[in-house]
């Protein structure tokens, strides 16, 4: 490694030192990438004592990862992996995802994946759209005991208003590519979202790891 922090590589330059400088380690996005490439990324990312994440990996992909790269662990829902060598101390908040149906449940995971790897207590509270609101009046004390809520919804993205006009914590959105065609794989939602006469913050579609990242941070401040 070099002094200037990170590591050169034919096809990349791993930033070994970004924990040091941000609190987050660096995050590998494996979609569109080789296998191959992942797996050297991983290998010296782990040679140097980091802790790994790589988001948006295909069954097919861990796999491989998992032939090379030991004690490995692999959400296929949220295609997540991650490699956990030094154990953050979970923090006394907590971080709650509120999702709006099942159907949202990939991109819940992929935010409750990375907020468990970033050292957060995590609780899920699934299934409480608008169709059903007095599903969520019924959890809605439990929502408000968190330190940061992320709302995960598509269709319209009602959920995330309705929540952050309930709560007095940060409310991250998180429109996902669910719905009909109207919905044009999320943009309503984010639209929706943007929108919003109540105070929120929006992530990009589909966006659970942006979304789960800056919980965090606000979790721990």
């Amino acid at each position: 490694m070099k002094n200037n922090g990170y590591e050169e590589l034919d096809f990349a330059k791993i930033d070994l030192l970004r924990e040091k400088r941000t609190g987050q380690p660096e995050v590998v996005f494996c979609d569109g990438k080789p296998a191959e490439q992942v797996i050297i990324i991983m290998q010296h990312m782990i040679e140097n004592g980091n802790n790994v994440l790589g988001t948006r990996v295909s069954e097919s992909m861990a796999e491989q990862i998992q032939i090379h790269i030991k004690n490995t662990i692999y959400n296929p829902v949220a295609r997540t992996i991650w490699i956990m060598q030094n154990k953050p101390e979970l923090t006394k908040s907590h971080i709650v995802i509120v999702s709006a149906g099942t159907a949202d449940l990939p991109v819940v995971e992929e935010a409750y994946e990375t907020a468990v790897f970033l050292g957060n207590r995590v609780e899920k509270i699934l299934d409480v759209g608008i169709a059903g609101i007095h599903r969520l009046f019924d959890k809605l004390e439990e929502i408000r005991t968190a330190r940061v809520i992320i709302v995960v919804a598509g269709m319209e993205g009602a959920l995330a208003s309705v929540v952050a006009g309930l709560v007095d914590k940060p409310v991250i959105a998180v429109p996902t590519s669910v719905g009909y065609g109207a919905n044009l794989n999320g943009i309503s939602a984010l639209l929706s979202m943007l929108n919003s006469c109540t105070t929120l913050s929006v992530v990009n579609i589909d966006n659970g790891f942006g979304a789960a990242s800056q919980a965090s941070r606000i979790n721990k401040l």
